[in-house]
């Protein structure tokens, strides 16, 4: 009943939180880019992105999940630990999406998407600020991701923690967000703003007109 229930709730919330991130990811894409979404879940954001009016011509969007969970409306292929099936910027664009706080070894597999990207990687998580900003956030992360079997580590960092974790991997922050209105209004006052987080990165590199080769 408690998951019935969660799923009920959920369905709304997503559905907005696929619609705003999808504008912000197209907002990076240029035509033929080629998107890899590491831990891409049901591959829904994928297809969001590619149905979407403003995507540009030419855009291939695959995931990468641990679990397949058959019909995603995207390529999906299964990875569960080690390095990434990809040679070296082998894709324009990465997409993690609420995934490093849900990862053992989130540094290892940061890299790794550090090293398969070739323009930029695109980070989204959280971050605890405000009134009980980390017990909401922990609330948030139980509720959507109990109804599906999904661990959580309960493990946030704050704006700080992410800028050290990005210079720790040689990546340099092109822009952020640190302040998102991601969900319906009411759900938004509780769980959306200054606990949603964007990062747009790219990889130090001693030819810096590397990111701008197709």
């Amino acid at each position: 009943m408690v998951k019935w229930l969660l799923k009920l709730i959920h369905k709304p919330i997503y559905e907005r939180r696929l619609e705003i991130l999808a504008e912000k990811i197209i907002s990076h894409l240029d035509p033929g880019d080629k998107v890899l979404d590491i831990g891409c879940g049901s591959g829904m954001l994928g297809a969001a992105v590619l149905k979407h009016a403003d995507c540009p011509s030419g855009v291939t969007y695959r995931g990468l999940e641990k679990y397949k969970r058959g019909g995603e409306p995207i390529e999906v292929l299964e990875y569960e630990a080690g390095r990434l099936p990809f040679g070296d910027h082998a894709f324009n664009v990465v997409v993690l999406a609420d995934v490093l706080h849900h990862e053992d070894q989130e540094g290892f597999l940061f890299s790794e998407a550090a090293r398969v990207s070739k323009r930029f990687l695109l980070v989204k998580d959280h971050k605890p600020e405000g009134f009980l900003g980390f017990w909401r956030i922990c609330f948030l992360d139980w509720a959507a991701n109990n109804p599906y079997g999904v661990r959580c580590l309960y493990r946030y960092h704050t704006l700080n923690e992410w800028h050290a974790l990005f210079e720790e991997h040689g990546l340099v922050l092109i822009s952020e967000e640190t302040s998102i209105d991601l969900y319906p209004p009411l759900f938004n006052l509780l769980f959306g703003r200054r606990l949603q987080y964007i990062a747009v990165l790219r990889r130090l590199s001693t030819e810096p007109d590397n990111f701008l080769v197709r």
